[in-house]
């Protein structure tokens, strides 16, 4: 859903897109592990053929890792502000925050929380309506009576731990790779551009657009209009 209006005005006149939900999250299964590993195997199954892949956070951390593993099936990646890695006390403490999952009494009071957020999602540059459009999507009413989203905050959680792993060296992620990055995000280490740079060369292009976490709301326009470009 987060890239409905990226894939249905820049995208679809020229390209299958394709949207998948990570196991433990929306309507894919839900059964463990939720390893990078089993992620991977899952997008593996789930793919025909190369493609350009577009990962925001850590979806741009498994698009890295499938370029590596698999690089007959990227053409090219476009990484949104990747977790390339978290520091394993930072990615502890935000996987901690997941168990017991947040619930609501209204459909209101999860925007609002929605709005609030701070850490790795931090959500001030965000446009209400995007958080609105999320919190409608993804938000289910249990049979207690309150509103929890549709993932397995087990799975989030192991998500977090699972960033706190290394990443591979860059080099042997060597495919056309656009980073976009938010001007307040502070994910993406000036460090870790450089030596992104370093590996690839010419193959990586850096963005860098107004905002925070999600720069294909944050500052849509300007992320669509590099995507497009990129992808040619």
């Amino acid at each position: 859903m987060r890239f409905r209006r990226l894939a249905e005005e820049r995208l679809a006149d020229r390209f299958r897109v394709r949207a998948l939900d990570l196991r433990g999250h929306g309507r894919s299964g839900w059964d463990e592990p939720w390893t990078l590993t089993a992620h991977l195997d899952d997008l593996v199954e789930s793919t025909h053929g190369s493609a350009a892949w577009i990962g925001h956070s850590f979806g741009g951390r498994l698009a890295l890792e499938l370029a590596v593993r698999e690089p007959r099936l990227v053409d090219r990646a476009v990484l949104l502000d990747p977790a390339l890695w978290v520091p394993e006390e930072i990615a502890r403490e935000h996987a901690a925050e997941q168990v017991p999952q947040a619930t609501f009494s209204s459909f209101e009071e999860a925007v609002e929380a929605r709005a609030a957020g701070t850490g790795l999602g931090w959500l001030a540059h965000t446009p209400r309506a995007f958080l609105e459009e999320e919190v409608r999507e993804h938000l289910a009413e249990s049979p207690d009576g309150l509103f929890r989203y549709r993932y397995a905050p087990e799975a989030v959680a192991a998500a977090y731990l699972e960033m706190a792993k290394l990443p591979p060296p860059f080099e042997r992620a060597r495919v056309p790779t656009l980073l976009v990055l938010g001007s307040h995000s502070k994910l993406v280490s000036g460090a870790e551009v450089e030596r992104y740079r370093g590996a690839l060369g010419d193959l990586l292009q850096v963005v860098v657009v107004p905002g925070g976490h999600f720069p294909f709301w944050d500052a849509y326009e300007q992320t669509a209009e590099a995507i497009s470009a990129f992808l040619g």
